[in-house]
């Protein structure tokens, strides 16, 4: 009997392994699911140590059970969770397989977003802002095609996390473009995955991620803004389980 594929997600700024909760009804027993949070996110204090991409992507190995398993692994990258994927691969060969789903990494210094986070204080103040119970149904609003579908629990789960995340201005300054450019082609086996309708991190800049892996296959799902692994979970579980399978 063939072992289990070991799927390993990591989150994007601000969330956690709650991120993929709602997936978990819709996990198949053959295959296993592990959501990481790294420290510094969500419910976890921020490790000091932690200095640099190449710092995270060592406390990720710690972090991780299904690292150390016996099956064949994948990485699946959301946001930044896709940029820690990138770090891990240029420091262990132990991922056969990796699904960067609308990762960041590329035009850092374009998009302004991060360069306004950039600036003395914004991240304090944004994060303030964009957690506050009082800017929360706005927020909800733009962040979700259809926020009917999402229950507000986990709503205020979503928003709270942010409010304690430790590590989201250090991400404005470790993930650059020198860090970008620093990053070595990698031979695994990827799937680019998009969202036609994302609005954070745009369609077309899959294209930048072309070169540096050049083993890749490209997805993108017509119905898709940025979290539908919150608004679409069954979906979106059924989309990475079988990206992971034709992986590996």
């Amino acid at each position: 009997m063939s072992s289990p594929i070991n799927i390993i997600a990591l989150h994007g700024n601000g969330g956690g392994g709650f991120r993929f909760a709602r997936l978990e009804p819709y996990i198949p027993a053959e295959v296993r699911f592990e959501a990481v949070t790294l420290p510094g996110f969500a419910e976890k204090p921020r490790d000091p140590s932690l200095r640099s991409m190449r710092d995270y992507a060592f406390a990720l190995r710690r972090e991780s059970q299904l690292v150390h398993e016996s099956g064949p692994k994948v990485l699946l990258g959301t946001g930044i969770g896709g940029s820690f994927a990138l770090e891990y691969l240029q420091h262990f060969d132990d991922v056969q397989g990796l699904i960067l789903h609308a990762p960041v990494g590329t035009r850092l210094d374009e998009r302004w977003f991060p360069r306004l986070m950039r600036l003395p204080g914004m991240t304090t103040l944004g994060q303030r802002v964009f957690s506050s119970r009082l800017t929360r149904p706005v927020f909800k609003k733009l962040l979700f095609v259809d926020s009917s579908t999402v229950p507000e629990d986990y709503v205020n789960q979503f928003f709270t996390a942010y409010r304690r995340c430790d590590a989201f201005g250090q991400m404005f300054e470790i993930l650059n473009r020198a860090w970008w450019e620093s990053l070595r082609p990698l031979n695994v086996p990827t799937a680019l995955l998009w969202g036609e309708r994302e609005r954070v991190l745009t369609v077309d800049q899959l294209e930048d991620y072309k070169s540096l892996l050049p083993h890749h296959i490209v997805r993108t799902v017509p119905n898709w803004d940025h979290f539908p692994m919150i608004e679409q979970p069954e979906a979106y579980a059924r989309e990475i389980i079988k990206l992971a399978r034709d992986l590996v």
